[in-house]
């Protein structure tokens, strides 16, 4: 289905000046009806999923309360003397042309929310109705220019198999949503949508990012062939949900997923993980208008911590900068982002933000078991430092009276080549170790692995990143204290063979991945997984170890399912 997104004709004409009031109070009214309409959005979203979702309409409705619009449109008015559609119409092409020309691509996708309430209003004005997706009826592939998260919240999701959009990227209000609700998403196809018809044929493969319109019978055949492989491992893999992730020979290890947002634990629970070993607690900052207060982070961290029972829930402070850019934060540009002002290093000069997140995780400890996780330490000083904004955290809380658990675990993220070089040094300072693979291989390489010019460099079987795994994971033994890997090295099937052997103790992985690792861990023991270890650690270069695991492994374990 596609949805006919086109703006309306914006008409255009000259009002006299007897009209200026009746015209000013038309936009009053239209305003109005907007912000019901707003509020009844945000109320089913605060219902359906929870306050952080219900924020982004909070933002909608500060933008239609704001007053430095509504003076700018009531000037425009009264020198103008044109219509109030023609005025709101050029008011909105000024905002969006203004975040456009902005470096930052998290502000860009900021115009789907002026898109939005603009149209809205237009709609309330021009008396124009527009189709309802809460009326689907019948399963579709939803296909637009531009899927506004007024959109997403109000349709009849499960009438929606798939969604193509032109617009969007992976931090987009829509995309976040999408993968909340699992429906497989195509978004920033440029125009490529429009040339999609109602009634054609469209495969969506979420995976791959392909999009095929009016397949041939062997093309349609082939990904039939695909989806009903894809449901029957999804099937058999199922039965795998209540099963330890244990050896052959008995060693059990823990198996975890990686969330973004609250809604997700279902998905965690449905794939059989047996905690989250990350919260990546950035989505709550990605709301435009303001950074979440404490009290909604509260509510966020308190809801998925009740959700796992008493399974643990690894919660990381906020992880922002380099390729992480959120809203309404003065992270300044830099020449080399990726080694600048991000992560711990922005959270401790920022000690108000820092402070409140850190409160509203300790207070949400008190509904089960929360930890703590400081990201992108780089050596003892920042941590002590961290250590000592929690201590502060703590002491705010009790004399407020809130209740926080007293010991809770406290862990950092080892993704820097120096934290893995001392690990010996850090370790007695906490609780738990977390390897971030996908920062530790680009640092140790030099790579950055969001240049496609250099990505093929970004090897998790580099023999340095390897050594540097093992050095963690003895160093953290040495100390008592147990290591897990939230980077996507976890998920890979021959990865976790290795890393197994390695003696990591935890991994953490997206949960659809969940079933398939903890199959391969269930099919060898842990005596011969050791073995492929050290065999792997004698290894000089990524294509001898992807060659020796595929040819020791081929009857054990598959990367496809």
């Amino acid at each position: 289905m596609f949805l006919d997104d086109e703006e309306p004709t914006i008409p255009r004409y000259a009002i006299a000046e007897s009209e200026l009031d009746a015209e000013w109070d038309r936009f009053v009214v239209a305003v109005g009806k907007a912000k019901d309409d707003v509020g009844a959005l945000r109320d089913r979203a605060v219902r359906e999923m929870g306050q952080e979702h219900g924020a982004i309409f909070d933002s909608h409705l500060v933008m239609l309360e704001d007053p430095d619009l509504l003076e700018s449109i009531e000037e425009s008015l009264r020198s103008s003397l044109l219509n109030m559609e023609w005025i709101v119409h050029q008011y909105a092409q000024a905002i969006v042309k203004r975040l456009e020309g902005l470096d930052d691509p998290v502000l860009q996708e900021r115009t789907v929310d002026v898109h939005d309430i603009t149209r809205r209003i237009l709609n309330h004005l021009m008396f124009r109705e527009r189709f309802s997706l809460a009326d689907l009826s019948s399963d579709v592939v939803l296909v637009a220019r531009n899927l506004l998260p007024s959109d997403m919240i109000a349709m009849n999701r499960s009438m929606v198999r798939a969604i193509v959009m032109d617009a969007g990227g992976k931090t987009s209000h829509t995309a976040i949503l999408a993968r909340a609700f699992e429906i497989p998403a195509v978004l920033g196809l440029g125009g490529s949508a429009r040339a999609i018809k109602n009634g054609e044929v469209v495969i969506v493969d979420g995976n791959t990012g392909d999009v095929r319109v009016q397949p041939d019978p062997q093309t349609l055949e082939r990904y039939e062939r695909i989806r009903a492989r894809m449901a029957e491992r999804d099937e058999t893999l199922s039965g795998l949900a209540s099963l330890p992730a244990r050896t052959l020979d008995g060693k059990d290890v823990l198996i975890k997923a990686n969330i973004e947002v609250p809604e997700e634990t279902g998905s965690v629970l449905r794939h059989g993980a047996q905690g989250i070993g990350l919260f990546r607690s950035e989505f709550l900052f990605l709301q435009p208008g303001r950074a979440p207060s404490e009290e909604s982070q509260f509510a966020a961290y308190g809801r998925v911590i009740e959700a796992m029972g008493d399974r643990p829930v690894t919660i990381r402070t906020l992880d922002v900068g380099g390729d992480k850019v959120v809203p309404d934060l003065a992270i300044e540009e830099e020449k080399n982002p990726l080694l600048g002002w991000r992560a711990i290093r922005y959270c401790l000069s920022d000690k108000e933000l820092f402070q409140s997140q850190l409160r509203a995780i300790l207070r949400a400890s008190v509904s089960g078991d929360a930890r703590i996780m400081f990201p992108m330490i780089s050596g003892p000083v920042e941590l002590d430092s961290a250590l000592a904004q929690l201590e502060e955290a703590k002491a705010e809380c009790r004399r407020r009276g809130q209740g926080f658990r007293e010991d809770i675990p406290v862990g950092i993220m080892i993704e820097v080549p120096s934290a893995a070089m001392i690990a010996d040094i850090l370790a007695p300072k906490v609780d738990f170790f977390s390897i971030g693979t996908n920062d530790l291989i680009q640092y140790t390489i030099a790579v950055d692995r969001g240049n496609e010019r250099v990505a093929y460099l970004h090897e998790p079987f580099h023999p340095a990143v390897v050594r540097l795994v093992k050095k963690v994971i003895d160093d953290g033994h040495a100390a008592g204290i147990p290591v897990s890997m939230c980077g996507e090295m976890a998920s890979d099937p021959f990865a976790a063979v290795v890393l197994l052997g390695l003696g990591l103790d935890e991994f953490s992985m997206s949960a659809v991945s969940v079933p398939d690792v903890k199959r391969t861990i269930r099919s060898i023991g842990f005596a011969e997984a050791e073995a492929v270890a050290n065999e792997v650690l004698k290894l000089s270069s990524h294509r001898e170890t992807e060659e020796f695991l595929a040819k020791r492994l081929a009857d054990r374990v598959s990367r496809d399912g």
